[in-house]
């Protein structure tokens, strides 16, 4: 029997009573994709999913994608790794919406955990919608009619400034030229409507001055983290949780070094934002 248990107001729930690790029926796929647009990210406890596995769930969603900057599991070109050591401590700490240098940013995010922490290592998400609704109307339609320049060198500039780094991403810098998103984007599923921009990769706000464009999106980057529009999922080895990349931004706690925590990400292929 499927349970559904929300884990806060704007969005987030676990799902309980669906296994994953085997073939997924169109039926049980359905409900899953519509827990995902009422819910924006859900979550899965003690699945045991294969590559095989999560690939297969993920191509239900549509084609996935690859990422240029990280190395992946073999055989599997489309999983990659996210592992922070002591050696190699986890970079990432920005919020951020996944990838959204490319003209097409993911749909969906399938995150699983491998190796977790003792303690720590949450992950938070926000939800773009309740953010985008809890601003003033006149505010609203300012954004509604303004563009963003998003970069995947500004994203990783500080892999880029590691010795050895530029050569490294080299073509993958090549590959991903600046972009240009709206600032408020519109779900192509719910019609709803949703801040586009995040710390990690949005690095000007077309026709408005550098002064102007950096300070309201401090303003933007600071309102979407606010605690209303968030929630906190606590890993655990095989859980498994799927986000909407299209009205989420998500941020991981990085309060665990120098425990070891190794993840497996796969991202499901989306459309030109509007």
């Amino acid at each position: 029997m499927l349970e559904i248990h929300p884990v806060a107001g704007a969005l987030g729930a676990e799902i309980h009573g669906l296994d994953l690790s085997g073939d997924i029926g169109q039926e049980d796929f359905l409900r899953i994709r519509k827990l995902l647009n009422e819910y924006q990210v859900i979550f899965f406890r003690d699945q045991q999913i294969s590559p095989e596995n999560m690939r297969a769930l993920a191509l239900s969603f549509g084609p996935v994608q690859t990422h240029p900057a990280y190395d992946t599991v073999a055989g599997f070109p489309e999983i990659t790794i996210l592992e922070s050591t002591p050696e190699k401590p986890t970079r990432i700490e920005a919020w951020h919406t996944d990838m959204t240098f490319r003209q097409h940013p993911p749909m969906a995010t399938m995150l699983k955990a491998d190796i977790t922490p003792p303690k720590g290592g949450d992950t938070l998400w926000s939800s773009m919608t309740a953010a985008y609704d809890a601003l003033s109307y006149h505010m609203q339609k300012f954004l509604e009619e303004l563009n963003a320049i998003h970069d995947f060198s500004w994203g990783f500039k500080e892999s880029l400034a590691e010795p050895g780094g530029s050569e490294r991403l080299a073509d993958a810098v090549a590959a991903n030229p600046p972009v240009r998103h709206p600032v408020i984007r519109t779900h192509p599923e719910t019609g709803k409507k949703g801040i586009f921009v995040n710390a990690l990769f949005t690095t000007h706000i077309e026709g408005l001055r550098p002064r102007e464009s950096q300070a309201l999106l401090e303003f933007l980057f600071q309102h979407v983290t606010t605690d209303e529009f968030t929630c906190r999922f606590q890993w655990r080895p095989n859980s498994l949780a799927i986000w909407d990349n299209r009205c989420t931004q998500h941020k991981p706690v990085n309060d665990y070094f120098p425990a070891h925590r190794r993840m497996e990400r796969i991202t499901i292929d989306g459309d030109k934002p509007y």
